[in-house]
């Protein structure tokens, strides 16, 4: 004799077959390891350290790892004023991580620092989304300010990221 499984069962079983194959979101394992990104991310403009900062990239071709900044309309009126073809969110080619890097640590370049604020980390364990306000100072001042948001991925030398994008606001008075 055969026993049939009630249909309403059956149904819920397949139901939560599924979500147990899902990786577990936001397990504290990664979020530390990821913090571990931006903190070194912010820690590297502060020390000058090239080497270190290179590594924190997926790609060590700076033209595979999007770089791209967006400015707010006050920004882009001031701009404009000086050169009327600006616009909000043109890519400039060699705006890139190294470009970043090398400029910050030049000979003689200014001290710099980026702080980040509400950081908010989401990641399946394999790939990652940060996003946070900052402000990026020079000589201790405030140059500009607004939201910067990476993509990261878990490779099997650890987490890289895989693009960052941001939004450029003058200082607040």
């Amino acid at each position: 004799m055969t026993r049939r499984i009630p249909a309403t069962l059956l149904s819920l079983a397949l139901l939560l077959v599924p979500s147990l194959a899902q990786a577990a979101p936001n397990d504290a394992r990664d979020l530390a390891a990821i913090q571990a990104v931006v903190d070194q991310f912010r820690l590297c403009i502060i020390q000058k350290d090239k080497p270190r900062f290179l590594g924190l990239f997926h790609s060590a071709n700076p033209e595979e790892v999007p770089w791209q900044f967006v400015v707010d309309d006050a920004r882009l009126a001031k701009v404009q004023k000086r050169k009327p073809e600006a616009r909000k969110a043109r890519r400039v080619p060699g705006n890139t991580y190294l470009a970043f890097i090398d400029e910050i640590t030049a000979p003689g370049a200014a001290p710099c620092t980026e702080d980040f604020r509400n950081v908010r980390i989401d990641t399946d364990g394999e790939v990652a989304s940060v996003a946070f306000d900052y402000t990026f100072s020079e000589k201790g001042e405030v140059i500009n300010r607004g939201r910067e948001m990476w993509h990261l991925v878990r490779t099997e030398a650890g987490w890289r990221i895989i693009s960052v994008i941001y939004s450029v606001r003058d200082p607040q008075p």
